[in-house]
């Protein structure tokens, strides 16, 4: 098996047994790494809200993943703008804090957010805008969980960016491990197909590249392990970075998705979990050739 195939094999692995990464076909990858080595300036939407018990906190899964893609964007020389709500702003500050500290955050607020999204893309004009674990809204116009819950009065609506980034010239990408994520929309009749409760929270906003995975972010190291790949650097974290990162996320106030409980696991998976998938990613980089993308 070649590289992209062993990174594929990784990515898709559903422990949760959702459906969508065994179901969903790979990624044109040559494509995938050509767009991601030519990123200038990213913009990157991440943030899962999650009822416990009638307080809202942000999910473990995205700001991390959100965090490794900005950072191994950084060290290619794109700069990168990390955009969430106020639900997971303290997660996805603990998570730049820990592995892409030159990143931007910012803030979109809950009201008056069209118009505030508008002038900051104006401002940062983005080559490049990535959707990581965000909701999206379904064909009936609203939200949902993976229970196919409608969650509206959780979610700051951003599903208008993926349309104003096309315009202003960007290059769209959507990672998610549900379908119901912001962009996902391509895989609208697989998530129908194979995921429980997918016709009612399939997303239908579509971006240009999109990426499932069992685990949304694990296409972080995906796209680490890519960009290692192409320009011969280890941009991939080591374990022991992922648990400070981990650790800073849950400190922040951050839970598990599945479990709604704030513990070093991420989509009900424990850390050790996660820590020997990167692991054995490492190892596929490792075994990949010397120059796995010369034609690009």
């Amino acid at each position: 098996m070649d590289f992209y195939g062993r990174l594929w094999a990784l990515l898709r692995r559903d422990d949760m047994g959702r459906g969508l990464a065994q179901a969903a076909p790979a990624p044109d990858f040559d494509a995938l790494t050509a767009a991601l080595l030519s990123a200038r300036r990213a913009v990157i939407l991440t943030g899962f809200p999650v009822d416990c018990g009638g307080a809202l906190r942000g999910e473990t899964d995205g700001p991390g993943g959100a965090a490794n893609l900005a950072r191994a964007l950084m060290a290619t020389g794109c700069g990168a703008t990390l955009l969430c709500d106020g639900v997971s702003l303290p997660q996805v500050r603990a998570a730049a804090a820990v592995l892409a500290p030159g990143a931007e955050v910012v803030c979109l607020p809950s009201h008056g957010t069209e118009g505030f999204a508008e002038a900051l893309l104006e401002r940062l004009r983005p080559t490049h805008f990535f959707t990581v674990e965000h909701p999206g809204k379904g064909a009936d116009g609203h939200f949902h969980n993976m229970r196919g819950r409608v969650i509206d009065a959780m979610v700051t609506d951003a599903d208008f960016l993926l349309p104003l980034s096309r315009r202003l010239g960007a290059v769209t990408v959507a990672i998610g491990d549900g379908g119901n994520e912001l962009g996902m929309g391509a895989l609208r009749s697989v998530v129908e197909a194979h995921v429980p409760h997918g016709k009612t929270l399939a997303a239908v906003e579509r971006a240009d590249f999109t990426l499932a995975a069992g685990v949304s972010n694990w296409w972080g190291w995906g796209a680490a392990a890519l960009l290692s790949a192409a320009t011969g650097r280890r941009l991939l974290p080591s374990p022991e970075e992922e648990l400070r990162l981990l650790r800073a996320v849950v400190a922040s106030g951050g839970v598990d998705g599945c479990t709604r409980e704030a513990a070093l696991s991420v989509d009900a998976l424990p850390l050790s979990v996660h820590q020997e998938l990167l692991r054995r990613m490492e190892d596929a980089l490792d075994a990949a050739p010397a120059a796995v993308l010369s034609g690009v």
